[in-house]
């Protein structure tokens, strides 16, 4: 079975940063941060003018936070360091100081819906449908609600958490403005990022920091903000509630 990893390479000043786990790329907290030292990393090397977050495989972008791991929790400070992951990659993504453009090729659910909604150019295939599940076990998306929330609004955030168990088109998310652009197969959709990323990578370096600011004004708090939601769905995990619905999928 292939190994997880996260790795990066620098073509033209762009950094391409790729995540991959062998279950439907779904994070482990060792793999998201290395994910978020990756991106921190990248936003303070001069050679980098831009960021692409992509992931390995074609059926699935991101399956948000590893389930195996999600069923061992057993107290706070556990429940607490899990979610955790998702809130520093995405004060990563926020603070990086670089364009971060998005390529999604298939599904996304939970923490992986996160990640996409904090890049700040989206591009995706017909097949990247979304999903915001949490709820459905017991807890929810309280880690991720801000960049949910800022890219398509409260109430298409709040129409996806209460209806948890369905997905939502790339047209959908399209629409809400997640995806800037939604492309029929994986070889368009990266003809189309290399594109974009190439025209970036030639404008101004400190007007695409200028502009990076602008976008994420007013979210100075998320460092705090999103340390204590992964508190609240630390705490929910351990209820009698989703420790029973998670047994059943053991």
């Amino acid at each position: 079975m292939a190994q997880a990893y996260v790795k990066q390479s620098l073509v033209n000043q762009i950094a391409f940063i790729e995540f991959f786990t062998p279950e439907h790329n779904a994070m482990p907290s060792p793999i998201l941060k290395e994910l978020a030292q990756v991106i921190t990393n990248a936003g303070q090397d001069k050679n980098v003018k831009l960021i692409v977050l992509k992931s390995g495989g074609d059926r699935t972008f991101c399956a948000g936070a590893s389930f195996k791991e999600l069923i061992a929790i057993d107290n706070l400070e556990a429940g607490d360091l899990f979610f955790s992951g998702f809130a520093n990659v995405i004060n990563a993504m926020r603070t990086c100081g670089k364009i971060i453009i998005g390529r999604v090729q298939g599904k996304a659910v939970g923490g992986g819906v996160g990640l996409a909604c904090a890049t700040d150019y989206c591009l995706a295939t017909k097949y990247a449908a979304i999903k915001l599940s949490e709820i459905s076990i017991g807890i929810g998306p309280f880690v991720i609600e801000p960049a949910v929330s800022k890219k398509i609004g409260a109430t298409a955030f709040s129409q996806m958490t209460i209806d948890a168990e369905n997905f939502y088109s790339a047209e959908f998310a399209k629409d809400k403005g997640l995806y800037a652009n939604v492309f029929e197969t994986i070889e368009e959709l990266d003809q189309a990022v290399i594109e974009l990323a190439n025209k970036l990578a030639s404008y101004n370096p400190e007007a695409l920091s200028e502009l990076k600011n602008v976008l994420w004004q007013n979210t100075e708090n998320w460092d705090t903000l999103l340390k204590e939601r992964a508190k609240i769905s630390g705490k929910l995990v351990l209820s009698s509630f989703t420790k029973e619905k998670l047994a059943s999928y053991k």
